[in-house]
């Protein structure tokens, strides 16, 4: 049975990343080039845009099908290797519990010895071209009790604006650590993320600088299925040659759905040193097809002028631990 449902896994994996990929995917009434709903809801225009909008979230769940059946099947093996490894108590028994896909990060540290891997693929639909970007892989590596190495690795970017236009290629490589603050029996936690990002990416992609950024996220359990989050973040990128400064700040409210499934909504706001504000609503659910496996569904659409005008994401998320 197993050997009949890969094939037609992969296969559906690989024609909806084909519908995805395509340059030709855009507004059939205005090549996508307005990027934005016009203000007049009702119109020829507005429904055109709604229904492409649709279109792109139906393919992503597609997508999200077809990678859930395939992390399934695989899902055993994994999960007999973690086992075989040997109980080890404090991160055998350790649930999953990721960054992603909230903007807000986790004001939980990996635990020790923990190899953590976050990974997602985001439809970006800006106003000026849709962009697409991958694999969004994060890797955090706990060290001690209350602390954690992060490796970001490059993303691809598929029609990425830039000053020149869209352009296509990797972006930078960063490096950071994350320190627990507080995690006290009431339901309290604060944590601090500290990174470095070095230009190693493609030349119309890259900051072309070392862009440090400090994250400050927290959240409190406010019952046994409710809880409250949020994050505070400061930026500094290369734009131009020379560093400016972004502020951000994020609120979220999760509800535990079960004891595997949960679901969020969220704002977030970018504050740019120069230029107008960024503001976006966010919506999101993750789902742990296994105590180590996670993956996840996102949306998120622009508030403000300045800001994206939508977003669509999905992402898988493993663990297991590292050798003694």
């Amino acid at each position: 049975m197993q050997r009949a449902v890969v094939p037609r896994a992969v296969s559906r994996v690989a024609a909806v990343w084909a519908i995805i990929s395509t340059p030709a995917s855009f507004c059939y009434r205005c090549g996508y080039t307005c990027g934005r709903l016009p203000a007049v809801a009702g119109s020829g225009d507005y429904m055109d845009h709604l229904r492409f909008l649709l279109a792109r979230v139906r393919i992503i769940v597609v997508l999200f099908r077809a990678v859930l059946c395939s992390v399934l099947l695989i899902g055993g093996g994994m999960t007999s290797f973690a086992s075989a490894q040997g109980p080890d108590t404090g991160t055998a028994s350790t649930t999953i519990t990721t960054d992603r896909p909230a903007i807000t990060d986790s004001s939980a540290v990996v635990p020790k010895r923990v190899f953590l891997v976050e990974n997602g693929v985001l439809d970006t639909g800006n106003q000026t071209h849709p962009t697409l970007d991958f694999p969004e892989t994060l890797i955090r590596v706990g060290i001690s009790p209350s602390t954690e190495l992060r490796f970001a690795a490059p993303d691809y970017y598929e029609d990425s604006v830039t000053p020149a236009g869209p352009r296509s290629g990797f972006g930078d490589f960063a490096v950071g650590i994350k320190q627990q603050l507080r995690s006290g029996p009431d339901g309290f936690e604060v944590a601090a993320i500290v990174s470095l990002s070095f230009p190693t990416g493609a030349a119309a992609i890259s900051s072309h600088g070392y862009d440090p950024s400090f994250q400050m996220p927290w959240s409190r359990k406010l019952s046994s299925n409710w809880t409250a989050a949020g994050m505070l973040s400061v930026y500094v990128p290369t734009q131009n040659g020379s560093h400016s400064v972004v502020g951000e700040s994020a609120v979220l409210v999760d509800r535990q759905l079960t004891r595997v499934w949960d679901a969020f909504t969220e704002y977030a706001g970018d504050f740019p040193q120069a230029g107008g504000p960024r503001h976006l609503l966010h919506f999101g659910t993750a789902y742990k097809i296994a105590p180590q496996q996670q993956i996840d569904l996102h949306v998120g659409i622009g508030l403000s002028a300045a800001a994206i005008n939508h977003f669509v994401g999905i992402g898988y998320s493993f663990q297991f631990r590292v050798a003694r």
